[in-house]
């Protein structure tokens, strides 16, 4: 099966991280997209009376409820420690290692590959999948990670430009104003009704 790998705090999951899985999904042949909820991102820190790791993960199954394309993973959320990539891509090879794995992720975050955490042995383990924006520079992607042992194993989609990103979510929901169309449905009612990003941890009911 062909899965592919879509990583993140997801704090919270809007519409540019499902338009981002749906492109790979469908132009690079995958079977089915797994959101990976980091449970201690290595490379970020989470704002303290954010969302715990728990109701990130809770976020983003309610994002891709009923979608069969999608589904979410708590990999990383049962593991201590930091979530490196690595370690994730070891875990899934072991547990299904019929598996062909895709690890999706945006044109910042594939540059930033050399400076993780075995960035060969993600390479190794999993093509690379670089979520591609009009007007983005391919070449300077290519060149960076050019010196890596498994850089030929880098492709790149094509994203339509979504302007949305977590940090807008939560600076809209702190200032009262509705994040309706930035998020699913289902994702704003539980941000609402859990009282989220309102500078205390609050956790999702469902």
């Amino acid at each position: 099966m062909r899965v592919g790998i879509l990583g993140g705090t997801f704090n919270p999951p809007h519409l540019a991280h499902l338009v981002c899985a749906q492109e790979a999904h469908a132009q690079l042949g995958l079977d089915r997209v797994v959101l990976m909820p980091a449970g201690v991102p290595p490379h970020k820190q989470v704002p303290a009376g954010d969302p715990s790791a728990e109701a990130r993960y809770e976020l983003c199954r309610l994002a891709v409820d009923g979608d069969e394309r999608f589904e979410v993973s708590r990999a990383e959320l049962e593991r201590p420690g930091r979530s490196y990539t690595a370690d994730t891509l070891r875990l899934l090879r072991e547990r299904d290692p019929q598996d062909e794995l895709t690890f999706i992720v945006g044109g910042d975050m594939a540059r930033s590959l050399p400076s993780w955490r075995e960035p060969e042995a993600v390479l190794a383990l999993a093509t690379l999948a670089v979520a591609e924006r009009r007007g983005a520079k391919r070449e300077a992607i290519e060149r960076e990670l050019a010196p890596l042992r498994g850089a030929d194993r880098v492709r790149f989609f094509e994203m339509p430009r979504v302007d949305v990103s977590s940090s807008l979510v939560r600076e809209r929901v702190a200032a009262g104003r509705p994040i309706r169309y930035l998020v699913p449905d289902a994702v704003a009612e539980a941000i609402a009704a859990g009282g989220l990003y309102r500078g205390v941890p609050g956790e999702v009911t469902t």
